[in-house]
């Protein structure tokens, strides 16, 4: 009798096109076992949708984190050289603090090094009053900030090289009902002292351009001006912060060294993890406990496919005993069960997979059409800070994903086999 069972079922060889026959029968409906087939379709959609979430969104996180800090760094640098004042005239101290942001854009690893000036004043129109942040360079500086310059939607930010004016964004020249040409005051504290106190200083300076960067903060209250507007409204003999931007923002740490070597005392550089640790510690501890959490789904998946074929194993009983009464060994048995999970988790990952990667293709889309159906605004930028939802998928966040969701099938597998595997035929058959 065991010859008329083909070979390839009679030792421990490799998966035959039988063994693949069987198994898929086994997870095919049939009248008397369909809940056994609805349970591995709830784990084949588990797998599916376990992957293809947190390939969203982790693609999701990724893009948020990208995309935030390329909108803040683009501005701000990816760190601040602090200049320690070295002389009492202005002037001199000008060209000292020039003379180093040059021997600091020489150093390896530095794309660039501005110097520029910031801080706060109080912005005022007829309508409107609130705290702005001051920020100006040499008009030939700002010509390496592409972001601000691909942001502008009126006016023209060369028009700071010649004319004595301001830039601002969307939002404050909204709050402002301010556009190009208009006027807007700007109020520090840094007046002429008098018998009755310090006095405010007051400029008035017409708007040149008017920017839309889509990042709130900076839309709402940065305000950009010539750098003698600024030390003056500021009381700055010079400007003592040099802008260094990095040819690799994720290499700030290695590159902070070589600029401290440099300063050799005449300033101090923060990097940009250190000027934003908050955004960055909070970016990281949300993106870990999220992966975290959705790989339960995972993991619950990986339980509904064991459940269900320790039921399959225990209804195909008989049909295991004839198996091995015709000549199946073990090893046979155990490859058919394996495969009946790896099937499931499989097919149910590349699904998964192919789902994600296409709903981070068309999220911002998917995102509209929710808004439209639901009517409530998903993702409001005045919380997120963006105008659109990006999603970046990571190539080895990806692969990582798709490899755990296959281990954990294959694992799954490993008990209800080795199950099946062990029945004794004797046994199953004797009460049938």
């Amino acid at each position: 009798m065991a010859e008329a069972l083909p070979r390839h079922l009679r030792g421990m060889r490799a998966f035959s096109s039988v063994e693949w026959l069987i198994a898929l029968r086994y997870l095919g409906a049939q009248r008397r076992a369909g809940y056994i087939s609805l349970i591995s379709l709830i784990s084949f959609l588990g797998i599916m949708l376990g992957v293809a979430t947190l390939i969203i969104v982790m693609a999701v996180m990724n893009g948020f984190r990208s995309d935030l800090l390329a909108r803040i760094l683009g501005m701000s640098g990816h760190g601040v050289v602090y200049v320690v004042p070295s002389a009492a005239d202005a002037s001199e101290e000008s060209r000292n603090v020039e003379a180093l942001a040059q021997a600091l854009a020489q150093v390896e690893g530095v794309r660039s090094a501005t110097p520029y000036v910031e801080g706060t004043a109080m912005a005022s129109s007829a309508s409107h009053t609130q705290g702005v942040l001051l920020r100006a360079m040499a008009p030939a500086a700002l010509q390496t900030l592409p972001r601000l310059q691909d942001a502008l939607v009126a006016g023209s930010l060369d028009a700071l090289g010649t004319q004595t004016g301001v830039v601002v964004g969307t939002r404050l020249a909204a709050a402002h009902g301010l556009e190009v040409g208009r006027r807007l005051s700007l109020m520090t504290p840094h007046g002429s002292a008098t018998p009755f106190g310090r006095l405010p200083k007051l400029r008035s300076l017409p708007v040149l351009g008017i920017f839309d960067l889509g990042f709130l903060d900076y839309d709402n209250s940065l305000v950009v001006l010539p750098m003698q507007d600024a030390l003056e409204l500021l009381a700055q003999p010079a400007p003592h912060l040099i802008e260094v931007f990095l040819d690799d923002a994720d290499l700030v740490e290695e590159a902070g060294r070589a600029l401290e070597a440099e300063l050799a005392g005449r300033g101090v550089f923060v990097g940009w993890q250190e000027q934003h640790a908050a955004l960055a510690g909070a970016l990281k501890v949300e993106r870990n406990v999220m992966f975290l959490i959705l790989t339960l789904i995972l993991l619950v998946a990986a339980l509904n496919i064991v459940s269900g074929m320790v039921m399959m194993v225990k209804d195909k009983a008989q049909e295991i005993a004839v198996l091995r009464g015709l000549g199946a060994s073990r090893y046979a048995v155990l490859r058919i069960f394996m495969l009946d999970g790896a099937a499931v988790g499989l097919t149910g990952t590349a699904l998964g997979l192919c789902l994600g990667l296409l709903f981070c293709r068309y999220i911002e889309p998917i995102r509209q059409m929710l808004i439209w159906l639901t009517g409530a605004d998903l993702f409001p930028v005045e919380v997120y800070f963006l105008q659109e939802l990006p999603a970046d998928p990571d190539t080895g966040e990806t692969v990582s994903v798709v490899l755990m969701a296959l281990s954990l099938s294959l694992l799954s597998t490993i008990y209800p086999a080795w199950r099946a595997a062990s029945l004794d035929p004797v046994e199953a058959l004797r009460y049938e």
